[in-house]
């Protein structure tokens, strides 16, 4: 059996939960479906230009792991962008608190 995915930390919720190509209903659009994790890697990667091992110690989780959600988020913001599909932000293993300062290894709850 597996063992189960470890939480990562993300910032709090994103502005809009839906990005979508103008003039078209949300209904008749095929949706992508982009993790909040998969989200808080590419906004520290992406946008605030942290290396992945450190985005990782935000994170609370190993650099592989944030290099596989970089790459995953990636491809399914092509998809959307490219194929004109709706880019939906939710799910994910993730716990919306901003995580301790430093390199951070937790399973618990964030403040006690």
């Amino acid at each position: 059996m597996p063992r189960p995915p470890k939480p990562r930390w993300c910032q709090g919720p994103p502005p809009q939960r839906v990005y979508k190509p103008a003039g078209v209903p949300i209904g008749r659009l095929p949706q992508v479906l982009l993790g909040l994790d998969e989200l808080e890697a590419l906004r520290l990667c992406d946008l605030l230009g942290l290396s992945q091992e450190e985005a990782g110690g935000r994170m609370g989780v190993s650099r592989g792991t944030v290099q596989r959600l970089l790459s995953s988020a990636r491809a399914k913001v092509a998809d959307a962008l490219v194929h004109g599909k709706a880019l939906v932000l939710e799910g994910g293993d993730h716990i919306l608190y901003p995580p301790p300062q430093g390199r951070f290894r937790h399973h618990g709850p964030p403040f006690r």
